[in-house]
């Protein structure tokens, strides 16, 4: 793009402004047309370095932490694996020592942490094959686990809710269910818009981490209100609501989840044990030699700053010398990986701290590059001549005023005409002429262009001999006599002579 060398040195400025605040030196850059960032450059090209080395190993661990692999094997486990069968062998965990570490977990929390065989099954199953992928996981908690907890506090749900999240998304934001499902805490569509997610063109807040949160929380706080039962809130966040009903009238009326569970659809049996399963990996990770794998942001090492312009990621990564694919990371909200910019509502943007000051000590510089990147747009040109946007043809009508003295024959022979022929142009059945009259002594038909001088390039039409309000309106399809009255502050018809120019739009 034209404007990427441009950008990359507007970063420099940046920097070298963020410099010069710290130290409160007095030579800072001076700008006195900030409307064109082309006036930075030559003063900031010896003093911007990127720190290109950090951005390559956090743009790394960024690809792996994008990936919705690991999502879309739970996935498939959570819908097609039978947890009730299979090897439950692994010599790491005994079934005294698992059964002895679950009693101390239902101590520590409102859920019904009670052993059994499918259980077990999976935790060993997950401690023996997925021993990495809850290492990354534990990573990326790090930075998603305090705004959960936050959210889950408020509402007074269970903190151990938190490890939902990984069941549901594996920490994806951008993660998508067969059937739809968005985020962290797969929202279906109509959920969302019931917890007040917005999804437009531009964003899903499904995919925000701190407002589907909030939902979540909410929404779980909801089926509490209906089920009094932290094990039948969880199977109904899967299963919904009326199917928890379902299994409960069709077990009998049994209300614990391990008596419904037969009842329940594949997934929902699996969805409760899966649950339980992470919790043991997380709330037992030291145990078993698991180390969290670093994440690349902590929560409080971020913050947020309303923009007030429409600004793409790329621009923020060039302006502010982070790499677009951290930016995404902590705005996954953003569909188009753009923050757009709507009249009375604010959107906001997460950045590191450090970045935020930049941006926030900077602002009117970054906005006065981004309309110098909007004016190198190609826009479309409406002020074309008519002959252009028009391409039908207008009729030259030529005129002669009757003298005293003369006859039909003679203006006709002066003409090159027959009597026939100019009575046939004046629509006449009479030979009889009148001085001061006007007739009607040839017509040709020229393209617009010709009856359109280049002023019609401001939008203006130039009047010729012959013409009236009428005949102009009809040449100018879709003007009406009545808007080039009021464009023209005009009373009559009579205002109007050849030569002078009419506005037309």
């Amino acid at each position: 793009m034209k404007y990427k060398g441009i950008a990359s040195l507007i970063c420099g400025l940046l920097s070298l402004t963020a410099i010069a605040q710290t130290q409160e030196k007095s030579n800072t850059v001076e700008v006195k047309k900030i409307e064109d960032p082309s006036v930075y450059l030559d003063s900031i090209k010896k003093t911007f370095v990127s720190n290109s080395t950090s951005a390559k190993i956090e743009r790394r661990w960024l690809k792996e932490l994008a990936s919705v692999n690991l999502f879309e094997e739970m996935e498939e486990d959570l819908t097609e694996s039978n947890f009730d069968e299979g090897d439950i062998e692994y010599d790491g965990l005994s079934t005294e020592l698992l059964k002895k570490r679950l009693k101390l977990l239902d101590q520590k929390t409102p859920f019904k942490v009670e052993y059994n065989e499918s259980l077990e099954r999976l935790i060993k199953s997950f401690l023996k094959k997925r021993k990495k992928s809850f290492e990354r996981l534990m990573g990326l908690s790090e930075y998603y686990f305090p705004m959960f907890e936050e959210q889950l506090a408020k509402n007074n749900v269970p903190l151990e809710v938190k490890y939902l999240a990984i069941v549901e998304s594996a920490l994806n934001p951008s993660a998508r269910s067969r059937v739809g499902a968005t985020g962290l805490w797969q929202f279906m569509y109509a959920t969302g818009k019931q917890y007040n997610l917005e999804v437009t063109s531009y964003v899903d807040d499904r995919s925000d981490p701190l407002k589907s949160s909030e939902a979540a929380s909410k929404f779980l706080k909801d089926l509490y209100n209906v089920f009094g039962d932290w094990d039948l809130v969880l199977a109904s966040y899967n299963a919904g609501p009326g199917n928890v009903s379902k299994a409960i009238r069709r077990s009998n009326g049994y209300t614990n989840y391990w008596n419904i569970r037969p009842n329940l659809p594949r997934e929902t049996q699996n969805y409760l044990p899966a649950f339980y399963a992470t919790m043991y990996i997380f709330e037992y990770a030291k145990e078993h030699g698991l180390v969290a794998k670093k994440t690349p942001f902590m929560l409080a090492q971020t913050d947020t700053i309303a923009l007030k312009k429409n600004i793409s990621f790329d621009q923020l990564s060039s302006l502010l010398d982070l790499p677009e694919d951290e930016i995404t990371f902590l705005n996954p909200t953003y569909k188009l990986k753009q923050v757009p910019h709507v009249s009375g509502k604010q959107n906001f943007i997460r950045l590191p701290l450090d970045k935020i000051g930049l941006l926030a000590s900077n602002e009117k510089k970054v906005y006065a590059y981004v309309d110098f990147v909007e004016s190198l747009k190609e826009k479309p040109n409406f002020d074309r001549e008519i002959a252009v946007v028009e391409s039908t043809s207008a009729v030259s009508v030529k005129y002669h005023t009757i003298k005293k003295g003369e006859s039909i024959g003679t203006i006709a022979g002066k003409y090159g005409q027959s009597v026939a022929e100019l009575k046939k142009l004046n629509n006449m059945k009479s030979s009889v002429v009148y001085p001061g009259k006007k007739l009607i002594v040839g017509k040709s038909t020229v393209s617009r262009a010709t009856a359109a001088t280049s002023s019609s390039k401001n939008s203006y039409y130039t009047v010729q001999k012959g013409d009236s309000l009428y005949s102009i309106s009809k040449k100018l399809s879709g003007v009406t006599i009545a808007q080039l009255r009021s464009l023209n502050n005009m009373k009559n018809s009579d205002d109007i002579i050849p030569g002078m120019k009419l506005k037309i739009n």
